[in-house]
């Protein structure tokens, strides 16, 4: 089930947000198998910033997520912390460490394709969002979860 929630009076673009979350499948593929397989892209003005994997284990790292990992880039890139206007797409509803940083960081438009339950905090077990933030949930959900499965199956 796919919850669209538009606030600004903004006309999605979806097929971009399938685009886009089919890279994030693509890139969380790509992690470590030792990795909870979570990816994030940050894209402005159809052009993408940052890319980047969860590095918790790698690092030794709490702040190793995918989306804080991505939001650094992204600023490095720019040469600015504030990435208004931007979007966050990743395969993981964002837990209330990253969505903290996407609100700091100003990011408008968060997409991802799974809830999360146990951590979500745009709606799944807490929300964190703000009024002016546009939030798609469901993007690609079945391939995400599917993904997400394959990864917590192996470790039992």
């Amino acid at each position: 089930m796919e919850l669209r929630i538009v606030l600004q009076n903004q006309k999605p673009k979806f097929r971009d947000d399938l685009y886009f979350m089919q890279r994030t499948i693509d890139l969380a593929k790509s992690v470590p198998e030792n990795e909870v397989p979570v990816a994030a892209i940050i894209v402005k003005d159809d052009e993408i910033l940052a890319e980047a994997i969860n590095t918790r284990e790698r690092d030794a790292s709490i702040l190793g997520h995918a989306e804080i990992n991505a939001i650094e880039a992204a600023a490095a890139k720019t040469g600015d912390w504030n990435l208004d206007g931007a979007t966050i797409y990743v395969n993981l509803e964002p837990c209330s460490m990253c969505a903290g940083a996407i609100l700091q960081a100003h990011i408008k438009k968060v997409v991802w394709g799974v809830n999360d339950a146990k951590s979500g905090a745009f709606g799944s077990r807490y929300n964190l969002a703000t009024k002016n933030m546009e939030l798609v949930s469901g993007v690609m959900e079945r391939e995400c979860l599917e993904l997400l499965r394959e990864f917590f199956e192996s470790r039992r």
